[in-house]
């Protein structure tokens, strides 16, 4: 049995369950559970690594890391924004890249993904996350920062 994961809140804002994510992927947790995060307004928002690990994959719009133990976090920053082709985002590491929780990833605007018609809300998954296996630290309509412990993944 491997020790709980904690993982962190990727960036700042309002905690959002899952079923409330306007996109049946997320809401259905069709590639695992999680929350979500309705994230700040306010300028650049730096979208941090929720564990640490390795970046296994890394999009503008997206990123999974590994942490030890093999388990994935997704962290998926607005809906749709994948047709944004990047603008809009700077990546700060590379796919491969290992990471200690709180290393910033992207930087990203949402009020501008907002502009632009799309939502900004943050999915953090735990890919492929048993039901049952997430406690959340964080209740659904409350604050967050980002680096605080959002989520336990036993």
């Amino acid at each position: 049995m491997s020790l709980p994961l904690v993982v962190l809140a990727p960036v700042s804002g309002t905690v959002r369950a899952m079923a409330d994510v306007a996109d049946p992927v997320f809401a259905e947790e069709i590639v695992g559970p999680g929350l979500a995060i309705d994230p700040s307004r306010d300028g650049v928002v730096e979208a941090i690594a929720p564990v640490a690990g390795t970046i296994f994959k890394l999009h503008p719009h997206a990123f999974v890391i590994v942490a030890p133990g093999s388990r994935g976090v997704l962290v998926h920053l607005g809906l749709d924004t994948v047709q944004l082709a990047g603008a809009g985002f700077t990546l700060h590491a590379a796919e491969g890249d290992t990471v200690a929780a709180g290393d910033v990833v992207v930087s990203w605007t949402p009020a501008d993904v907002e502009a632009g018609g799309r939502s900004p809300i943050c999915p953090v998954v735990a890919l492929e996350g048993k039901p049952g296996s997430l406690t959340s630290l964080v209740a659904p309509g409350a604050a967050v920062r980002a680096g605080e412990p959002l989520l336990e993944w036993a």
